[in-house]
C-alpha cells in the first residue's frame, strides 16, 4: 500500500485550507496515485478564539469537511484520513479524526483521548481542555489489506495508547498533528520513532507547520516535519519545508519479518 502524508499551514479560513488541502491531495494523486492520504490536525481550521473554534465545529459526517472529503476520496479513489476537525460536543466540541474509503464511505471516526493542557518552556500556554472534551474510544480501520489505528498530536507522548493499538493488530498508526515549535524540534521524530519501534508499525505523521493566530491576537508556530517511519524506526519518506507531500510504500512482508526477529509481543509479560 502507497500512503501519503499532507503538511500544510491551515489558518481559520476554511474554506481556503480546505481548497489548500485537495490541492496539494491532488498534486500527490497526479504524481504518486497513493491508496492513502492523511491529513495534519486541525487542516480545516486552526487556531483562533474560542468562538470561532465552536462556530467552526461541525457535525459529523454531514459538515461541510466531511461532505468534501467524502465527494473527494470517492472521486479521486483514494482512502482519506482526516487528521482532525472540530466536531460539536454539547457546549463543547471534540477534536476528531474522520476516515472515507474510496468509496467515500466514512469507515472511522476517532476522538482525540489525551488533551494538550501544558505551559511550554518558553512560556506559552496552551489549555486544549478549555474548549475540548477528550475522546474514549480506541479506534482502528481495515484498509488495503491493512489495519490501521488513530491517534493524534499529544496522544504521541503516551505509549499505553499505542501499546493497546497493537492489541487490535495494527499494521500501521496515523499522527495527525499540530506540534508547538519547541516541543517539536526537541521531541517529534524521537516520539514518533519510538512508537513506531515499539509497536513494530509503520507510522504516518502528517503536520501543520509555520505561525498560526491564537486566542490572544498573536500567532503560536508549529513544528511540521512530516513524516513517515517504519517498523524499525527508520525515517522513510520526509517533507521538507513549507507545505507539501510525501509518500511511501507500507510493506506487509517487512512488518512480518521485523516482528519475527523480534517477537515482542510473544515476550511481554505486563
Amino acid at each position: 500500500m502507497k500512503a501519503c502524508v499532507i503538511q500544510l499551514q491551515s489558518q481559520i479560513k476554511k474554506d481556503k485550507n480546505l481548497s489548500d488541502a485537495l490541492d496539494i491531495a491532488k498534486d500527490a494523486i497526479e504524481k504518486e496515485q497513493p491508496d492513502l492520504i492523511a491529513f495534519p490536525e486541525m487542516f480545516a481550521f486552526n487556531g483562533g478564539t474560542t468562538e470561532q473554534k465552536k462556530q467552526s465545529a461541525e457535525y459529523i459526517p454531514n459538515g461541510k469537511t466531511s461532505q468534501t472529503l467524502s465527494q473527494f476520496a470517492s472521486s479521486n479513489n483514494v482512502c482519506i484520513h482526516g487528521g482532525s476537525i472540530y466536531e460539536h460536543a454539547d457546549d463543547k466540541v471534540s477534536n476528531t479524526s474522520v476516515i472515507f474509503n474510496k468509496h467515500g464511505e466514512m469507515i472511522a471516526k476517532y476522538q482525540k483521548i489525551h488533551l494538550f493542557d501544558v505551559t511550554t518552556p518558553n512560556g506559552t500556554s496552551y489549555r486544549e481542555s478549555d474548549n475540548v472534551v477528550p475522546g474514549k474510544k480506541i479506534v482502528s480501520y481495515d484498509h488495503e489489506n491493512f489495519r490501521i489505528g488513530c491517534t493524534i498530536c499529544y496522544d504521541v507522548r503516551f505509549p499505553e495508547l499505542f501499546l493497546e493499538l497493537t492489541k487490535l493488530n495494527v499494521d500501521a498508526i496515523v499522527v495527525p498533528a499540530s506540534f508547538t515549535y519547541q516541543t517539536g524540534e526537541a521531541h517529534w521524530e524521537t516520539l514518533l520513532k519510538c512508537r513506531a519501534i515499539e509497536t513494530q508499525s509503520y507510522i504516518l505523521a502528517p503536520a501543520q507547520h509555520g505561525e498560526f493566530p491564537n486566542e490572544d491576537g498573536g500567532y503560536n508556530k508549529t513544528w511540521g516535519n512530516s513524516m513517515i517511519i517504519d517498523p524499525w524506526g527508520k525515517v522513510i519518506s520526509r517533507v521538507g519545508n513549507g507545505s507539501g507531500w510525501a509518500t511511501a510504500i507500507l510493506d506487509k512482508k517487512h512488518i512480518a519479518e521485523i516482528r519475527s526477529n523480534i517477537p515482542l509481543s510473544s515476550h511481554r509479560v505486563l
